[in-house]
């Protein structure tokens, strides 16, 4: 979409530079979490400010970046060539998040959309240590403007030197320096939109089912609304191997375009195997060129959990044509 361009710099860039300094800052701890360590890891999900501020709830009206790590076949749905990079921590989990992602679907005489994405990961440095590396290819093509398949690869490394829930043992910790998970899976991804306005989303994650949570298997989908100013969506995803028996994630969230330039967001998630209720919000400022971002989700139920987001994009070409909802 087309946002003209403030001729003075966005209070959401102060907002968001300070929230830099404070990630930086927070680090100075040096005692383990108290956190159960797969409420830290959190499947081993990538969140954007974006993402995180509705709850998850994006894989039928994710764009740009989000749709790299939500629903690749989203990708294709809008005409953009994005670059971004942000950041997350998680005060109680002690875990930091960096990351860096482009998609380009303006490239290519074909329309066929391409995306590549890659986070580094470190939870719990004085207790489990946990540190793992994520990167992510993806292809999309849009069949119809109504119509998108996308498929993406993903590797995984994962190493863990600190002491498990058992202690210093190599079954909970693995072995000092090696990593215990080093996996490529695939994402797939199909979105339908039989209007403008709405969108529907149906995703597999991990579909060659690598039989462990680290890279837990998942099938599910989402439906939204999405105009030039708003979007609401409704998630629900089915997982099949972080717990012991089948659980879901239900997710939802609505964003708004205030001014023409700054998304306001909310959204709701709870997880059923964690038995953990989440409430996010977020803010941002979006230009023709730029955009910058902040979100926070909390637990309000179970475990105290916190997880803090900044992220800044570059637009090196904006099509214009596409997708109702989102406004990146």
């Amino acid at each position: 979409m087309h946002h003209s361009s403030p001729k003075r710099p966005s209070p959401a860039w102060c907002a968001l530079l300070f929230m830099s300094s404070a990630l930086l800052a927070s680090e100075a701890r040096a005692e383990p979490s108290d956190l159960p360590p797969e409420v830290g890891y959190d499947y081993g999900d990538t969140n954007t400010p974006r993402s995180a501020a509705m709850g998850g709830a994006l894989r039928a009206f994710s764009s740009s970046t989000e749709a790299l790590y939500l629903n690749p076949a989203n990708m294709a749905a809008s005409r953009v060539y994005h670059i971004g990079a942000f950041a997350a921590l998680w005060p109680e989990a002690r875990r930091q998040t960096y990351g860096a992602a482009a998609v380009d679907s303006v490239g290519s005489r074909t329309q066929l959309a391409g995306g590549i994405g890659f986070t580094f990961n470190r939870q719990d440095p004085d207790g489990v240590d946990r540190q793992w590396q994520d990167l992510r290819l993806a292809l999309a093509f849009p069949f119809s403007p109504q119509f998108q398949l996308g498929l993406g690869g993903r590797i995984l490394w994962l190493k863990q030197d600190g002491r498990g829930p058992l202690g210093s043992d190599a079954v909970a910790t693995g072995l000092s320096d090696e990593n215990i998970v080093r996996d490529f899976t695939f994402d797939a991804g199909m979105a339908f939109r039989p209007t403008p306005e709405l969108s529907i989303a149906i995703v597999g994650n991990s579909i060659t089912d690598p039989g462990h949570g680290y890279l837990p298997s998942r099938v599910g989908g989402g439906i939204g609304y999405g105009t030039r100013d708003f979007t609401v969506e409704v998630d629900v995803l089915s997982d099949f191997t972080t717990w012991d028996r089948t659980t879901l994630l239900a997710m939802g969230g609505f964003e708004f375009l205030a001014a023409d330039a700054f998304p306001l967001r909310a959204g709701y998630r709870y997880d059923e195997g964690a038995e953990l209720h989440w409430l996010s919000a977020g803010l941002g400022y979006i230009d023709r060129q730029v955009s910058a971002e902040l979100s926070a989700r909390r637990t309000v139920s179970g475990e105290a959990a916190t997880e803090v987001l900044i992220g800044f994009k570059y637009h090196l070409d904006v099509g214009g044509a596409g997708i109702q909802g989102g406004f990146d």
